[in-house]
């Protein structure tokens, strides 16, 4: 077991019971020591050296609810991507997988429809009681820019378990535009859980947020305007239904359109990248195969200070397509207290082996929230240079917004 650090402080006056739901705020008290770590966990962890990297890690790194990592010096273009599984380290399997390495240091262009992988600046050295998974930025998802997390003797993407103790490696995958990094660009973020007590059943997520008290949530400060419709998590509908007298009601990507610096912001005009879906009075829209979508949700959204959020995985049961590649939502997401939410969910859809019809209105995804063990000194929105409080419909950060 590893020993104590200074974060422990951070739960000490926390109930202990990991099942218990308490939609209040703004009290330690409310809150299971069961959750998502924030901001002030995350600068523990890093204090107390089990999350580490050179060079050092950057106060800009730590987000609300997250911490974004780094790329390091050298991608491998490899052939397939993979998982190391229980007996291997991730370096094992390069070994026979890569074609050729890229020196990241000068800038490089990743090509889509390539895979390659990358070693991060960030390590970990987790104790016994935490966790770590992952998703890709909210600016790399809006850039179909598929990129998961890879852990040394993982059999899952994403995720590393409790305790774990090793390096971090990025697959990355450019989609529709390629893309150009450098070392210390950011295309991921990670999370911390920690978990006391029993465990929980084997379907059950430490700090999930079950429907009946997100109904309460909902009561108590609104989760979106208007009535909430809550199974298995908030479910969001998609807005077809033209806000503007053209009729725009979203974006399709354009191939071939040419290189996107990730680091650049505001820099490339949005039509030489996209072009725009513009719908009439049936509010009715094909999606075709294969194709990437800048779309948004009907509802506006709001996620509370003590809670995180994010987009369930893609569900064959509403149709064949994904709408979850950058689908977390960090505390104080479209909210202020005692105002409407006032955020639209945008969503990176793809469809996927056949054309599928969307209509306005039509369920198209859920966001699952998870609780916090305490509320974050800074939320998202306040003083951090979020680029996507109060959004509408909107592309990355990279394009002049039409």
């Amino acid at each position: 077991m590893q020993p104590a650090s200074q974060s422990d402080a951070l739960f000490e006056a926390l109930p202990e019971d990991p099942r218990a739901e308490h939609p209040g705020e703004g009290s330690r008290s409310a809150f299971a020591r069961t959750g998502i770590l924030p901001c002030q966990g995350i600068r523990a962890l890093i204090e107390s050296g089990e999350i580490f990297g050179a060079p050092e890690i950057e106060a800009s790194q730590v987000q609300p609810a997250s911490l974004d990592l780094r790329l390091g010096k050298v991608a491998y273009r490899i052939r397939a991507s993979f998982l190391p599984g229980p007996n291997a380290t991730v370096r094992d399997k390069l070994a026979e997988l890569k074609f050729h390495e890229i020196d990241l240091t000068k800038g490089a262009v990743l090509e889509a429809g390539c895979v390659y992988l990358v070693p991060l600046i960030e390590q970990l050295k987790l104790r016994s009681t935490i966790a770590a998974f992952a998703n890709p930025k909210s600016s790399t998802g809006r850039l179909d820019v598929f990129t998961r997390l890879i852990a040394d003797y993982q059999d899952g993407f994403d995720a590393v378990d409790e305790g774990y103790s090793g390096p971090l490696f990025a697959e990355i995958c450019p989609r529709t535009f390629s893309i150009k990094v450098r070392y210390g660009s950011r295309l991921n973020q990670i999370r911390f859980r920690r978990r006391v007590g029993q465990q929980l059943d084997a379907d059950e997520r430490p700090g999930r947020v079950r429907d009946r008290a997100l109904r309460e949530i909902h009561s108590d400060v609104g989760l979106v305007e208007g009535e909430a419709a809550i199974r298995e998590g908030l479910n969001l509908s998609i807005s077809l239904a033209p806000a503007q007298p053209d009729g725009l009601v979203g974006y399709r990507a354009r191939r071939y359109a040419g290189v996107v610096d990730v680091d650049a912001v505001g820099a490339y005009p949005a039509n030489q990248f996209w072009e725009g879906v513009q719908l009439g009075g049936d509010r009715r829209f094909v999606l075709d195969p294969h194709e990437f979508y800048i779309l948004a949700s009907k509802e506006s959204v709001s996620v509370p200070p003590a809670y995180v959020a994010e987009m369930a995985p893609f569900d064959p049961v509403i149709g064949e397509y994904r709408v979850h590649y950058a689908g977390f939502f960090d505390p104080g997401f479209g909210y202020a207290e005692g105002k409407a939410p006032g955020a639209k969910a945008v969503l990176e859809v793809r469809c996927l082996d056949i054309p599928f019809i969307l209509e306005d209105g039509q369920i198209v995804g859920r966001l699952v929230y998870d609780r916090l063990t305490d509320v974050p000194d800074t939320l998202y929105g306040q003083g951090i240079g979020s680029h996507y409080q109060a959004q509408g419909l909107k592309l990355s950060k990279h394009f002049k917004q039409p």
